[in-house]
């Protein structure tokens, strides 16, 4: 319990510190008041735009169509944007209500893998009177961590043999791959279609993310692949 203000004896000045208490108490009420008129017309704008985003989505099925893509991909963006300042908003303003209870934390999905990483004191004896330790148990938190997706180069190697007592040679066939004579492995073309199909993810920004990783995919190159796998 926090103490009280010492008040005044003089009452002009306890007059004044009510009068300023109750400034600050209106400023208070019409911040309040602000941030709900901001709350309800972020939620307003919110379902105007699921709304939009499920028909352009509707207008999309069966027609390939860049344009809706980048379309559909600004919208989304900017319902992400409205979603963060919606809950930037409701932290700003003052709890009306009772906290609620915590719903329990659902423990994490089992099938992950994990990494585990073993934390050890510095000293193996004890730090106040230099005893052995002997081991109590462990405590364990787990954390979930995402892994960015990487490129990396398969190198298929086909050794050449030549027989000893003539003149044949001896090679194993090359692996298919799923366009011919390309550079993309069936992991990456599945990559970039799921991106581009399912996650409206476009081609030139594809491959703004790809340069980040220090891979050149230039997007006509992208466009050729797309292209050629549709014909699988």
């Amino acid at each position: 319990m926090s103490t009280p203000p010492h008040l005044p004896d003089d009452i002009s000045a306890l007059k004044a510190m009510i009068t300023d208490r109750d400034a600050v108490i209106a400023l208070h009420g019409e911040t309040v008041a602000q941030l709900q008129d901001a709350l309800s017309s972020h939620r307003i704008e919110i379902e105007h735009l699921k709304l939009f985003i499920a028909k352009l989505k509707r207008l999309q099925f069966g027609r390939k169509s860049e344009k809706l893509d980048r379309q559909i991909e600004q919208l989304e963006l900017r319902l992400e944007d409205l979603q963060t300042e919606e809950s930037d908003v409701a932290s700003a303003a003052p709890a009306t209500k009772p906290v609620r209870p915590k719903i329990p934390r659902k423990p994490l999905p089992p099938h992950l893998p994990r990494d585990e990483k073993i934390y050890t004191p510095e000293h193996a004896a004890c730090p106040d009177c230099g005893g052995d330790l002997r081991h109590l148990g462990s405590d364990v938190a787990e954390q979930l961590e995402f892994v960015p997706a990487s490129f990396r180069v398969i190198r298929h190697v086909r050794p050449k043999l030549a027989c000893t007592c003539c003149d044949c040679i001896v090679q194993a066939p090359a692996p298919s791959r799923p366009i011919a004579r390309g550079l993309a492995g069936p992991g990456l073309l599945a990559h970039i279609l799921v991106s581009k199909f399912a996650d409206h993810l476009p081609l030139y920004r594809q491959s703004v993310i790809y340069a980040r990783e220090g891979v050149e995919l230039d997007r006509g190159l992208l466009a050729d692949w797309v292209g050629a796998a549709s014909s699988l």
